[in-house]
C-alpha cells in the first residue's frame, strides 16, 4: 500500500529505538506510514495540529509514544476521532508504569488503546489489525504473519521434545 496510513509520532529524539520497531512492523507488513517527534508539552500546537488535520491527510491510525507523563496520545486523541494506539515508554524513576498509567487512564469519550511498556511491536501489529477492517490484503499479510509464528514455534517444540 503506497498510500500513508499509519502516523508514528514520539515525544523526543530519544525515543527513537523503541518506536523504531513499530516502524519495522509496518514496513515489513507493506503499510506506509510517517514518522515525527511532536511531544504534547513542547509542542502542543504541533501536536493539535497532526491531530486536527491527520484524516484529512488520509491517516487512518496514529501510534503515540511517550514516557513519564505520556501525554501525547491522550492530546492527540482530545483532538481527533481517529483510533489513537499508545505506547507508554520505559523511562523515569518508575521504569514505564508512571507511563502506562497516564497512557491507559484516559477519560470516558477519549479512549486511547495502550499496549505494554516499551510495545511498539504490538502497536504496530494492532494498527494492522485496524486497517485489515477495511483493507483485505493487510488481513492477508497479517494471518499469513501469525500462520509463519505458529509454525515457528510448533517447529521448536518438536525440537525441543525430539532432544535437539
Amino acid at each position: 500500500m503506497t498510500r500513508t496510513l499509519v502516523c508514528i509520532l514520539m515525544g523526543s529524539e530519544s525515543d527513537l529505538p523503541v518506536m523504531q520497531k513499530a516502524a519495522d512492523v509496518l514496513k515489513e507488513m507493506g503499510i506506509a506510514f510517517e514518522m515525527d517527534i511532536s511531544s504534547a508539552h513542547r509542542l502542543p500546537d504541533k501536536t493539535m495540529e497532526y491531530a486536527r488535520n491527520a484524516r484529512q491527510r488520509g491517516i487512518e491510525v496514529i501510534i503515540a509514544g511517550a514516557g513519564m507523563a505520556a501525554h501525547l496520545a491522550g492530546v492527540l486523541a482530545a483532538h481527533t476521532t481517529l483510533p489513537i494506539i499508545g505506547v507508554p515508554l520505559k523511562s523515569g524513576a518508575m521504569n514505564g508504569v508512571d507511563a502506562l498509567y497516564s497512557t491507559v487512564q484516559m477519560p470516558p469519550g477519549i479512549p486511547v488503546a495502550t499496549v505494554g511498556i516499551d510495545g511498539a511491536k504490538n502497536a504496530a501489529y494492532l494498527a494492522c489489525s485496524i486497517l485489515s477492517i477495511k483493507y483485505p490484503e493487510i488481513a492477508e499479510r497479517l494471518e499469513s504473519f501469525r500462520k509463519k509464528t505458529r509454525q515457528t514455534l510448533e517447529e521448536k517444540s518438536r525440537g525441543l521434545r525430539e532432544g535437539r
